[in-house]
């Protein structure tokens, strides 16, 4: 198949048949909590909320039986994501160990890894985080410094890991660490490690973004110790494996749903306002034509999710999809920012304090949606390359 190939595909009856199960659980017990904390999204941390979804099968719904999970495919765990965030859902806490590092786990880890980690995983008990940027690297994450040495008892690992989210509440991360040659060598020599973030020498410090929330972290490796079993899959492999782990996070529904509870709060506004006379054709046209780019492209990631679901890694097709979702996330609080300050008289309905808040959330928070997961200049590389342009 070519790389850039993605058939329509539809979810299958047996997978669409959760979604009424998980919305009316999600709506419940997210009742009463305003749009402006909602908007949070997968950034929000709540063990209990988690827990509770854990409790139902709903944490690591595609990992295998064996292990704890749900034995599902990617289209079950495509209608729960969807689910969770076009809500809301403060689902921080198990979300990267779900999404990545439960996949990775059982993908390239020993028997012994498997058994430790993923029954943890799909209880919730324990949180992830990913170490991949570095300071001083920028975007370029082949240039990475932090180093594994081998001792007679395992690894002592030195460095720094930047941008990690939920490293202030994780229990482990899963960093990518130089066990071989340096810097200059690129993807060479490259491995992952299971690192225990309680150990000595680990130090976590957060760093609060515009809007005050603390979900970015520096963490700091000074001689720690880790033992044999810490590496994942093959040694010098971490580079090809990270590749496969990005894949999970870029082409997920969750790169086209950063902004949905601004969307549809926008669209109940609009809707309700239509009593009082017709609402702006200016943001009925603005708001119909979001909803006709996200179609398309969860169109897009749901053929994305296919080709995960049959083995493949599409490396090239999940940045696109990336790449063109986060145009998107972030034109939505812009768009709607300007179509606001077209009226700076009030003419009209003025938008309730709830909308204006999610709004002044969504549009502060949107300059990351392009950041995490790769930058855009990376994913342009990415997907050049892979066209064979550059």
């Amino acid at each position: 198949m070519d790389a850039l190939t993605l058939p329509l595909t539809r979810i299958p009856p047996a997978d669409e048949a959760l979604r009424g199960e998980i919305r009316a659980f999600v709506e419940s017990a997210l009742a009463g909590m305003p749009a402006d904390v909602r908007a949070r999204a997968w950034l929000g941390y709540d063990p209990a909320f988690s827990r509770a979804l854990a409790e139902r099968g709903w944490v690591g719904l595609a990992l295998p039986p064996e292990y704890g999970g749900g034995g599902r495919g990617v289209f079950a765990r495509f209608v729960l994501v969807e689910e969770l965030l076009s809500r809301g859902a403060p689902v921080l806490m198990h979300w990267i160990a779900d999404r990545q590092s439960g996949p990775m786990i059982a993908r390239f880890g020993t028997e012994a890894q498997k058994r430790l980690y993923l029954p943890k995983i799909c209880r919730a008990e324990i949180g992830f985080c990913i170490g991949l940027s570095e300071p001083n690297a920028g975007s370029d994450l082949a240039s990475v410094r932090t180093r594994a040495v081998r001792g007679a008892k395992g690894w002592r690992l030195n460095g720094r890991k930047i941008w990690t989210t939920n490293a202030h509440h994780a229990q482990y991360m899963i960093a990518l660490v130089r066990t071989s040659g340096s810097a200059a060598d690129r993807h060479a020599g490259l491995s992952q490690m299971i690192v225990d973030l309680s150990a000595p020498g680990v130090t976590v410090r957060s760093i609060r973004d515009l809007t005050g929330d603390a979900h970015f972290n520096e963490v700091f490796f000074d001689d720690v110790l880790l033992s044999d079993e810490a590496l994942i899959g093959e040694e010098g492999q971490g580079w090809t494996q990270a590749n496969a782990e990005l894949a999970f996070e870029r082409s997920g529904p969750e790169r086209l749903l950063s902004a949905q509870v601004l969307v549809d709060e926008w669209f109940a506004w609009l809707r309700g306002s239509s009593g009082s006379g017709d609402p702006p054709a200016a943001q009925v046209a603005a708001l119909g034509a979001i909803y006709a780019r996200l179609v398309t492209l969860r169109a897009m990631s749901l053929a994305v999710a296919a080709r995960i679901d049959a083995g493949e890694s599409p490396m090239l097709a999940a940045a696109l999809v990336k790449d063109l979702g986060t145009l998107v996330e972030q034109e939505i609080p812009a768009t709607l920012a300007d179509l606001l300050a077209e009226s700076p008289d009030g003419r009209g309905a003025r938008p309730p304090a709830v909308l204006m808040r999610t709004l002044a959330y969504v549009s502060q928070m949107s300059p990351t949606f392009s950041l995490r997961g790769g930058t855009r200049e990376i994913l342009r590389g990415v997907i050049a390359r892979g066209l064979a342009l550059r």
